[in-house]
């Protein structure tokens, strides 16, 4: 009978212990609110993870160049056409001169005149270099006011009518590759008129048609120069 009772009072005391658990755990439940519960866990779960850091949005600068220009100086961005879709553009100061949007680029030599001293454009152009403009591109490079900048880009070709008069007058703003230039030659170059450029800044690209490296059928890559060029001492 001993062994019998002994077993017996196990199991009570096994129901017993499961009950007040049982009953621990309910009123714990009750008298303790959910969310503190839910941010234990939550901190619990986020211990060892990696913190998650994110860089902030880089601000956008002139022209869309990558660094920003000292606020003493002007910026300008040329990029030439490229295939037949992508137009050629010029800007300067964060303002477009010539581009697709405006409806005022062409195929041919795209020219972006610009007052150095007040920071103004004072005209733009496009010459069609399969029709015979180089005369009157000749005369609007001329008839630029001293202390002038001149922006230049071709879209698709700039070189077939292109004559030796306007070949001088390019030349004679500093040009090292006009006389270089072949049949739908992406080119830029910007130059200044009564006045001088510093010598560090970029100021002439020019990239040849070639069957077996053009990125384009029948064109080359577009090409593009930026910078940042000092305004004048006040």
């Amino acid at each position: 009978m001993r062994p019998l009772a002994g077993g017996l009072l196990k199991v009570v005391f096994v129901v017993f212990a499961s009950l007040c658990a049982w009953y621990s755990g309910y009123l714990l439940a009750e008298l303790i609110p959910d969310a503190p519960l839910s941010s234990a866990a939550y901190s619990i779960r986020s211990i060892g993870e990696r913190p998650v850091l994110k860089a902030p949005v880089p601000k956008r600068q002139k022209c869309d160049h990558w660094t920003p220009c000292p606020s003493d100086t002007y910026a300008y961005r040329l990029l030439s056409g490229g295939g037949r879709s992508k137009y050629a553009k010029i800007c300067f100061e964060d303002n477009l001169l010539m581009g697709e949007q405006l409806g005022n680029v062409a195929r041919g030599i795209n020219i972006a005149i610009v007052n150095y001293v007040t920071g103004n454009v004072t005209a733009t152009r496009c010459f069609d270099m399969y029709e015979d403009n180089s005369g009157p591109m000749t005369k609007f490079i001329q008839s630029a006011a001293p202390k002038s900048l001149l922006f230049m880009v071709t879209y698709d070709d700039g070189s077939t009518r292109l004559n030796n008069d306007a070949k001088n007058a390019i030349e004679a703003l500093g040009s090292k590759e006009i006389r270089n230039m072949k049949f739908r030659s992406s080119w830029v170059f910007i130059a200044a008129k009564g006045l001088e450029l510093p010598s560090e800044i970029q100021r002439e690209k020019i990239n040849h048609s070639d069957a077996k490296n053009n990125r384009y059928s029948g064109w080359p890559a577009e090409i593009q120069i930026e910078g940042c060029i000092p305004k004048e001492r006040s």
